[in-house]
């Protein structure tokens, strides 16, 4: 019998990878998420723009989950939209506009999430990558991170939320220059600029994450859901201060009439003991 030749196949791994860290308070756990192409330095294609919203969305239904972060293996957090295959995938009139609206909803939806979504920028962070980044509710970078809009250097314009969302998250002068430029802000550079809140040695920065993730697991998970719906909405919406006020006096009203954590955090403060919150 002949014998076939040998074939090698190389493993592709799953482009997008999540655990569950477990916290110090009983059963909650933070959801880790890995951008998982380090060797396309975490290219979003459109199969892990796919599987990162289905991450996304399990971590939002899992009730053990408290917090959600969101990083890259490798060297880079995320090196922006996988330009091999936007060769094909922007010469089609009907797969591309879809792919911008898988884009746009993956993103968008980490606004609408019941959980606190950080981003653990660790290495090259660029054009999608940041996109990446300013939907998120905050970002920790680790001091290695270099972190820009690479799109016009390669004949390319923002189409994930970068023109919309950088002038609104820092001074719009500053967001010009970032895009105009291309250039790429050092980590310091980036906490100054207000696109990431603080710096930590790359070693330390997924400690720093879960420190965060811990100290939301005392907290009511239904009180910070609430709280992160009425912040975000407001300022996407661009509402006046009149209606932001409103908002957040419905919500707030709505909170403590009908929630048993509003009630628990009152008796544990009036009683000198950690309060037991459930979500409820």
């Amino acid at each position: 019998m002949a014998r076939l030749p040998d074939v090698d196949l190389e493993i592709v791994p799953e482009p997008v990878l999540s655990e569950r860290i477990e916290l110090s308070t009983g059963g909650a756990t933070a959801c880790l998420i890995h951008l998982n192409r380090p060797r396309q330095l975490n290219a979003l294609d459109w199969d892990t723009i796919r599987l990162l919203e289905r991450e996304l969305k399990a971590a939002d239904d899992d009730p053990s989950v408290r917090a959600v972060l969101i990083t890259g293996r490798g060297r880079a957090f995320s090196a922006g939209g996988d330009l091999k295959s936007y060769r094909s995938l922007q010469r089609d009139p009907v797969e591309f506009p879809l792919f911008l609206e898988d884009l746009h909803r993956t993103f968008g939806a980490i606004k609408l999430m019941k959980k606190p979504v950080v981003a653990l920028v660790n290495g090259i962070t660029a054009a999608g990558g940041l996109e990446l980044l300013l939907s998120c509710d905050f970002a920790i970078a680790g001091s290695s991170a270099r972190i820009g809009d690479a799109h016009l250097a390669f004949g390319q314009m923002g189409g994930g939320g970068i023109l919309s969302l950088l002038p609104r998250s820092i001074a719009p002068a500053k967001a010009r220059e970032l895009v105009f430029s291309a250039r790429y802000l050092t980590s310091s550079e980036a906490e100054s600029w207000g696109i990431v809140n603080r710096v930590v040695d790359d070693a330390a920065l997924l400690a720093a994450g879960v420190e965060f993730a811990e100290g939301v697991a005392t907290r009511s998970p239904l009180a910070i859901s609430n709280a992160k719906y009425v912040m975000n909405a407001g300022w996407a919406e661009g509402t006046g201060i009149d209606s932001a006020l409103r908002l957040e006096r419905e919500r707030n009203a709505y909170y403590c009439l009908t929630s048993a954590d509003a009630v628990e955090g009152l008796e544990a403060f009036e009683q000198k003991r950690r309060p037991e919150f459930h979500g409820t």
